[in-house]
């Protein structure tokens, strides 16, 4: 069973970071894109970053475009997202979740989102 553990969120003011990390279990991570994906209140869900398999080709909406960095070890099984210059709208539920395939453009495989983290940006 694919398990995804995230973590790194909390509170921070506006034009702060942070960096989220995803411990990635229960699949061959290294043959698999990864891709995070926000959702704040009464909004859809956002996919924000994706990465490929072995981390050379990364991409992003323009709404998070050289702000938000996506990177991964795929000795540690660890998929991470660094939040740069955060704004107020970047305050949602942040997810990672496995691609279908091995491109970051892969489709993401929303059935293994699990929990998340928040991140609260606010001053």
């Amino acid at each position: 069973e694919v398990q995804l553990a995230e973590s790194g969120g909390g509170l921070v003011q506006p034009g702060g970071a942070l960096t989220l990390s995803c411990a990635a279990s229960g699949f061959a991570f290294s043959q698999y894109g990864m891709s995070w994906l926000r959702q704040a209140p009464g909004k859809i869900l956002e996919r924000i970053a994706g990465i490929d398999n072995g981390g050379g080709t990364t991409i992003y909406p323009p709404s998070v475009q050289g702000r938000f960095t996506v990177s991964r070890d795929n000795d540690k099984n660890r998929v991470f997202l660094w939040l740069n210059n955060l704004k107020i709208y970047d305050a949602a539920v942040y997810y990672c979740a496995k691609n279908v395939g091995p491109c970051a453009s892969s489709e993401s495989d929303l059935d293994t989102r699990r929990q998340g983290t928040q991140v609260t940006v606010s001053s």
